[in-house]
Parts: C-alpha cells; structure tokens; sequence
C-alpha cells in the first residue's frame, strides 16, 4: 500500500450514502428478491423519477433490445421486456449517469470505470446464454455491471475528500489505482451490505478476484472469466494487480471455445457504442 494510513482511515470514515445509486434503480433492484412482485409495481417506481424514465425508454428502443414495434411507455417497456430486463436497464442507465466528476482525473477514471462495468454486463449476459445458462442471462448482466461498484464509491470518496481539503494528498492516476488495488473489495462488500442488495451479487463483489472459488459456482465463473477477457479486449484500461495470469478453469467449468470468445469479444466491443 503506497497511499498513505490516513487517507485510508480518511475514506474508510466516508458516508456509506455517496451517491453510487440512484433510488429508484436501487429500489427496483432490491425487488427483485421478492419473486412475487407486480408488474405495476415496478412501473409505479420508475415512474417516480421522469429522467431515468426517459432513459430506459431509450435504452428499450436501442438496437440491442428493440423489437418489430418500440415501446411508447414505461408499461410498455416492461411489458415486452419483462421485469428483471427493464431492472437491469434501469441500473445500467442510472449508473452511467452517475459516473461523472468536476476532477479531470477522476472523471476520466469514472468514464473508462463504466465503459468497462458495462461491457462486462453484457459480456456476462451474453456469455451466459452462450454457454447455455441462459436461465441466469440476466443476474449474469447486473453481476457484472456491480462486480466492481467499490471502485466507484471510492472515487467519490476520494473527490470528496479531495474538495474538503481537511489533508493532503496528490489526486493522480497512480493514488487511484493504488487505492483501487488495496481497497475496492472491501468497500465494495461495504456498500452492497448496507444497500441490502441481494445476496448473489454480494458474492460476486466478494469472490471475482480470489485465487480459489468452488468450481461449480457458474454465475462467478462467467464474471470472472469475462472481467479477464475485458483486458484482453482493451476493455478494461486498469486491471492493475488484480487479475489472475490466466483464466483457464473458468474456461474449462463454461467449456468455451475460439467461437465463443469470438462472439464474446464482439457483444462487448459493441457496448462501447
């Protein structure tokens, strides 16, 4: 750990309520433990806020999810797309607005940040359909969309440290990515307790980068293997000290092919647009 104890201490007192959600995707989210929800329900909630409505609406409409017609309403949306799709799209298009800041440096960060988290979340979804776990398509997209929300707490952390100026420390690349290495999946599973978000997620947040894991966990092997595969793409612009030498067991447990990592390789560069 290069940065110093203080700033540590110093993110580690941070309030747990820094904006990495919005309310209602995080509202939406935490529903979808309840297999009994409505489908009016979930329209009630996006409806609650007219902006992240008109971006689902947008998103429902792109030419990854359009269908023959487009969706005119939020009910519609869902209706065509099912709730757990329109969640996910809802967290997808609250996220990326929440990945901007007034720093330069952070901001660039929090840019490559998203482009990254969400190549991997529909690298995940495609992955899992492609390996014929199409049945978890669509914990596989918000699994890896969340798989590295720590690393966006601690970036407001450190810009809002940063701007109070209560001590000094150099807001550079280099402390980023060394705060980033020591500190993302802690304060990742920070965040992810406090929200109460759903437990499998939780484990995704806490597992993606440990050098053991049972080999029969399908969903954190697709993480894994395409948070890898996200640098080999140039997807991922800082991997530093966090990934495996390879990902060869996860190859081996999803059995993929040349053919697959092809078809992976373009789903996710395709994200970007």
């Amino acid at each position: 750990m290069s940065f110093s104890i203080e700033l540590r201490y110093q993110i580690c007192q941070q309030p747990i309520e820094l904006p990495v959600f919005n309310p209602v995707a995080l509202q939406l989210l935490q529903l979808l433990a309840n297999p009994d929800t409505e489908i009016n329900e979930v329209i009630k909630i996006i409806n609650k806020d007219p902006g992240l409505s008109i971006q689902i609406l947008r998103m429902a409409n792109s030419s990854a999810y359009a269908g023959r017609y487009k969706s005119e309403t939020i009910k519609d949306a869902v209706s065509r797309l099912g709730v757990k799709q329109i969640t996910n799209l809802a967290m997808a298009a609250s996220q990326a607005a929440l990945h901007t800041s007034s720093i330069a440096v952070v901001n660039e960060m929090m840019h490559s940040l998203w482009l990254h988290s969400h190549a991997c979340a529909v690298g995940c979804q495609t992955l899992a359909i492609s390996t014929g776990y199409g049945g978890a398509a669509d914990q596989a997209y918000l699994a890896g969309l969340l798989h590295d929300i720590g690393k966006l707490y601690l970036l407001k952390a450190m810009e809002q440290i940063y701007l109070k100026g209560e001590i000094e420390f150099e807001l550079d690349s280099e402390t980023l990515l060394d705060v980033f290495s020591d500190m993302h999946v802690e304060q990742g599973l920070r965040i992810m307790d406090f929200w109460d978000l759903p437990s499998i997620y939780c484990h995704i947040v806490a597992k993606h980068h440990v050098d053991n894991f049972e080999q029969d966990d399908i969903l954190l092997s697709i993480v894994r293997l395409v948070n890898f595969m996200s640098t080999q793409f140039d997807l991922n612009s800082y991997p530093r000290f966090v990934q495996p030498l390879d990902a060869l067991p996860e190859m081996a447990i999803l059995n993929v092919n040349d053919e697959t990592l092809e078809e992976l390789e373009a789903a996710m560069k395709s994200s970007e647009e």
